[in-house]
């Protein structure tokens, strides 16, 4: 008889990797795996089976040596640190950690690499990607509670310019509109977060485009 572990396990894997949830063989450098943390904790929260190949298949961790570099990983390699909790299941053998981590309510949760630079990242899909000035700049609106949406001239002319230019990455929306990069930035920002506009991952590359009604 399959046990409740086995069958929950078999449940999750089944999915694959997704925008929440990732498999990871084991754990060798915090640092690294403080990435899928920035990622999940700035998106909608995810999880991650360690101890699980990429195809699925188990292979197997020591728990205890994998939950201490994974909370390192959310608490010394990101800033501010990140919620993290542990579940170990025991199948076939085999040890399995699922470290669960929460969306943010102080995004940007920052990855700190070896040299201390701080970058944060976004979860798209199943891969954890660089966060763009415009996500920085909505976490920071997000904060201030005085953010509100006003329209004037500018606001009307870079909606021209998204209706004109659909899926324009941010230079090519500063280079059209003829705007700052400053106001571009801080209004793309706004429009995303009043479901004006809206940010997609296209050819490796953020584009932004107007919201479809």
């Amino acid at each position: 008889m399959v046990s409740r572990e086995t069958k929950y396990l078999e449940e999750l894997i089944a999915q694959g990797e997704h925008q929440q949830q990732d498999f990871k063989y084991k754990i060798q450098d915090p640092a690294k795996l403080a990435k899928s943390v920035s990622a999940f904790a700035n998106t909608f929260g995810g999880r991650l089976l360690i101890g699980v190949r990429d195809d699925g298949k188990l292979s197997g961790v020591r728990d205890e040596e994998e939950i201490y570099m994974m909370r390192k990983a959310a608490t010394e390699c990101c800033h501010p640190a990140s919620a993290i909790s542990f579940d170990t299941y025991h199948v076939e053998g085999h040890s399995i950690v699922i470290a669960t981590i929460p969306p943010s309510d102080c995004r940007p949760i920052f990855a700190v690499d070896e040299s201390g630079h701080k970058i944060a990242y976004v979860r798209v899909a199943d891969e954890n990607i660089v966060a763009s000035p415009v996500h920085l700049e909505m976490w920071k609106q997000d904060r201030a509670s005085t953010v509100v949406m006003t329209y004037n001239d500018d606001e009307t002319h870079l909606i021209n310019t998204l209706r004109q230019h659909p899926d324009a990455t941010l230079n090519r929306v500063v280079r059209f509109s003829g705007l700052s990069r400053f106001k571009v930035i801080k209004k793309l920002a706004r429009f995303i977060r009043y479901n004006i506009a809206e940010i997609r991952l296209k050819d490796e590359q953020f584009v932004f485009g107007l919201t479809v009604s």
